[in-house]
């Protein structure tokens, strides 16, 4: 294929892309829902298959940016006016952790486990669930949490209040099954855990959803919970 026929697919992908970024809108990268990314990533390809195969005429790759960009723009005005397509066609956001209680149907609907959850916990500077009052996971993957009122930030030198750190957290049972791992960690073991849960009137491990321990405020336990009034 000549230069000329490349840089002049390269000229027309290069404004059909502007063009269509122009009318679709202007989205951060953290707010692309998963279906936006797929869709930049199919683009992509369309244009890059396209530019360098001496087959493929430039009114095909016109036609084929056009198409895209018929879809696309349909879809986006379904979604944008038309509300009651929005979650399906979208998704739409789930309550993970409700006033303080995590929703097991909702984690195990969006495939996430408690490692999962604490990790996007500590982005957001949280490093217990006992500090959460709601926790939404959004469309695009993100989670916006609300803290108890208890937690709050506030400097305890403003109240006068000696300083009190708490340490890391552990991950020392899930869904009825003992961690280990997170056991070792704080030089303990099951009988310990056991023990500690039984103290607090927890008898029947498959009842308890999560457990954990952090350092400076013990144990902090979840049972399964599936009903919200």
């Amino acid at each position: 294929m000549d230069m000329g026929m490349i840089s002049v697919k390269l000229i027309a992908g290069f404004l059909g892309l502007w063009i269509m970024t122009r009318c679709l809108g202007k989205k951060e990268i953290s707010q692309l829902t998963p279906f936006d990314f797929v869709s930049s990533l199919m683009l992509s390809e369309l244009v890059g298959n396209t530019v360098y195969q001496e087959d493929v005429h430039l009114g095909q790759l016109l036609f084929s940016l056009a198409v895209w960009f018929i879809l696309s723009y349909v879809f986006e005005k379904v979604t944008q006016y038309a509300r009651k397509t929005r979650g399906p066609l979208e998704g739409s956001p789930s309550i993970l952790i409700r006033n303080g209680q995590v929703d097991a149907l909702e984690m195990k609907r969006n495939r996430l486990d408690f490692e999962q959850l604490l990790m996007m916990l500590r982005q957001k500077d949280i490093f217990s669930v006992r500090e959460v009052s709601y926790a939404i996971f959004e469309t695009n993957g993100s989670l916006s949490v609300m803290k108890n009122s208890e937690y709050e930030a506030m400097q305890k030198s403003d109240l006068g209040l000696a300083k009190d750190d708490p340490g890391l957290t552990y991950n020392l049972l899930e869904n009825g099954r003992i961690n280990e791992d997170g056991l070792k960690a704080i030089g303990k073991d099951s009988l310990w855990l056991k023990r500690q849960l039984r103290q607090n009137g927890y008898d029947n491990l498959e009842a308890i959803a999560y457990a954990e321990w952090q350092e400076g405020r013990g144990l902090y336990v979840l049972e399964h919970k599936r009903e919200y009034a």
